[in-house]
């Protein structure tokens, strides 16, 4: 009885904020049409704060006072931290800072929601109601963490895996006698990825004034791929030394085949003992009894 009250509540609740929300929604476009039409004039402070969103006159203050409270407890490196991040997350625009300094402190709070529905709603009790609670909440604190470092190694999958790809369209063009900057600038257009955002992102460096060689290395500091560093390291040699940047690009290109080959065939090695699991716990049960059921059954018919 409880968990069915507990239940319609829940529902009630979503249903009153998906319709608070849809008519939010529709005074802001309203709202959006009003400022848009010529010589629409507001008189008076208030009609000039009611044409701002719900977001900007409600939201903004309370959150805006929640994160000043929030950064002056939070400890300088892990903003730090947060921020080297994003950055190799390559800055997506849902994701920032403060936003997830929010989020994490809403996370903590949860667990006031978490212990009434493991006890009223799940009906849990003792050990495992207090082991719920831990994992919900734990869950509910570390998600931003875990949204964000999945959104960087899908990133550095991406690069790593468009890099030999261009690599081989450097060495057409710098054989056919572009410029290495002239050869990126040209590659970068032809293939769309973060890698190619980073590599036009290095070349507008240059051009504002950063050596080719500082480039580099702040290039490998938003993306840290091993294959891509290995690329930066043979460049900058390769500007030490003054070695033929094609023969570079060229040996660069032959290597990253190969790890790409090293990589599937290792992958290609870790799938039976992925299938391991399946096999023993799914598929052997389901044989057995297919194939020796009928057998145990006529046995004990006839004893």
């Amino acid at each position: 009885m409880i968990g069915l009250i507990v239940a319609v509540s829940v529902l009630a609740v979503a249903l009153g904020a998906v319709a608070i929300g849809a008519m939010l929604a529709e005074r802001s476009q309203i709202r959006e049409s009003l400022r848009r039409l010529e010589g629409y004039k507001v008189t008076g402070a208030r009609d000039q704060e009611m044409l701002e969103t719900f977001g900007a006159r409600i939201l903004s203050p309370v959150t805006g006072g929640l994160l000043r409270v929030v950064q002056k407890r939070t400890p300088a490196g892990y903003t730090d931290a947060l921020r080297h991040k994003l950055l190799l997350a390559g800055n997506p625009p849902d994701m920032e800072v403060d936003r997830i300094l929010i989020f994490k402190v809403v996370g903590i709070a949860s667990g006031l929601a978490w212990v009434p529905l493991v006890y009223m709603g799940l009906g849990f009790k003792g050990v495992t109601a207090l082991f719920a609670i831990a994992v919900l909440w734990g869950a509910s604190f570390m998600l931003p963490d875990l949204s964000l470092d999945r959104k960087i190694e899908a990133r550095q999958k991406e690069i790593a895996r468009r890099l030999p790809d261009i690599l081989d369209l450097l060495v057409i063009s710098v054989e056919a006698g572009l410029g290495f900057e002239q050869a990126i600038d040209r590659t970068s257009a032809s293939v769309p990825g973060p890698l190619s955002d980073e590599f036009r992102r290095m070349l507008q460096e240059t051009r504002v004034g950063a050596s080719r060689a500082d480039a580099l290395r702040a290039l490998d500091e938003r993306t840290e791929v091993p294959e891509l560093r290995s690329f930066i390291l043979a460049m900058l040699q390769a500007d030490t030394f003054g070695v033929s940047i094609s023969r570079i690009l060229r040996a660069q290109a032959d290597e990253m085949r190969v790890r790409r080959r090293l990589a599937a065939q290792e992958l290609a090695q870790k799938a039976p003992i992925k299938m391991l699991f399946p096999l023993v716990l799914c598929i052997f049960p389901a044989m057995f009894v297919v194939v020796l059921g009928p057998a145990f059954i006529s046995i004990s018919k006839n004893i």
